[in-house]
């Protein structure tokens, strides 16, 4: 291999592995900004490991630091740097693809532990007092404004004690008030389906970028073997 295609395969994986690095970035800064924003995490609790915020924060932070390891090796031609980068983005897309069959295989589960999760905080909002609870209320109470729907399957859910959330009309009327019929699980599903639609859509991107830097990372570690480079 002659050193202009040498130089180009490095030009290539320092570029993507950047763009990658800068892709992890941003999805890191999304998911901060979504576990800062966002009002349903506090009424999740068995799901709160695949919650949308937590998993684009995992991944993003392990997508920036190994991407940053093969970045630096390209640019100093290491083959100490280029074989642990391999090995690590190798190990990377592997999770990826469990992750991704985690969710087909086991979705109905998930929907299960979601449905039971709601249930329970809505108990717990029913069963405790105004001074109690208040980030689990604020939650709830937000979801049901947002939404515009009211319980978990619907304003029955509530046994008679309808929070005001729950008003589909404004201003509402503190004693009288309508209530919106439809319940927060569809629409709560919905929004987490769009959600991982979207993440799915920008790791299959990863994915094909980390693919592309894996086939270029093994010739160009090759030649840096062949010619006693990467150690210096």
């Amino acid at each position: 291999m002659n050193r202009s295609c040498v130089n180009r395969l490095k030009t290539m994986l320092i570029n993507l592995n950047f763009l990658c690095w800068l892709c992890g970035a941003f999805v890191v800064a999304f998911g901060e900004f979504q576990m800062i924003h966002s009002k349903f995490a506090s009424l999740i609790i068995s799901f709160w490991p695949i919650y949308p915020a937590n998993t684009l924060v995992v991944t993003g932070t392990i997508v920036t630091c190994v991407c940053y390891l093969g970045v630096l090796g390209g640019m100093k031609e290491n083959r100490c740097m280029l074989i642990s980068f391999f090995f690590l983005l190798f190990i990377l897309m592997l999770v990826e693809l469990a992750m991704a069959c985690v969710f087909l295989v086991f979705s109905r589960e998930i929907d299960t532990y979601f449905e039971k999760d709601l249930m329970q905080s809505l108990e717990i909002y029913r069963l405790s007092s105004p001074e109690s609870n208040t980030t689990l209320r604020d939650d709830f109470d937000a979801v049901q404004h947002l939404f515009r729907c009211c319980g978990v399957h619907g304003a029955d859910d509530w046994k008679g004690d309808i929070p005001i959330s729950c008003c589909s009309k404004d201003p509402c009327n503190p004693l009288i008030h309508t209530n919106w019929q439809e319940g927060c699980l569809v629409k709560l599903r919905n929004w987490f389906a769009r959600n991982y639609l979207s993440t799915g859509a920008g790791v299959v991107t990863m994915f094909i970028i980390q693919f592309i830097c894996l086939s270029i990372t093994v010739p160009l570690f090759c030649h840096f073997s062949r010619r006693g480079l990467g150690y210096q």
